[in-house]
């Protein structure tokens, strides 16, 4: 098995939030995999992964907790973890542009419960609705 160490954002821009899409027609959050060579902090490398994926600038605001999941890689022939360190971060603007050679075939900003209908994983509207209440406790102050 392959064991990947991962970084991504939850990225808002007032009250909504940074969808994107996978080559799957899969909703959720832009996520990368960390290289063993990559000199970056994990917040740094999830927010410049966001920025790869949808061209959004966005700083970070808190960590939001790590997922984990498993799938079979076709092209590897072999299992894959994957161990994903999440960080809430915000955007001044909720313009964004996907980038397919990146992965993403789509992105969006969306309100938090379009984006609870839009999300393919229950994982990751569970991680929704944590990093939802972490962004709105560091706006009140």
């Amino acid at each position: 098995m392959i064991v990947r160490n991962c970084s991504g954002g939850i990225v808002f821009s007032g009250d909504k939030v940074l969808l994107v899409c996978n080559d799957k027609h899969e909703w959720g959050f832009p996520k990368g995999a960390v290289k063993g060579t990559a000199d970056l902090s994990l917040s740094d490398f999830a927010r410049e992964r966001v920025h790869i994926e949808t061209n959004v600038e966005a700083r970070v605001i808190a960590p939001c907790g790590k997922t984990n999941y498993e799938f079979y890689s076709i092209s590897r022939r072999k299992p894959v973890h994957n161990n994903i360190s999440w960080f809430v971060m915000e955007a001044k603007s909720d313009a964004c542009e996907a980038f397919p050679e990146s992965g993403t075939i789509d992105c969006k900003f969306v309100g938090v419960g379009q984006a609870l209908d839009d999300i393919t994983y229950s994982q990751d509207k569970s991680l929704l609705m944590m990093a939802y209440q972490k962004y709105r406790e560091s706006i009140k102050d």
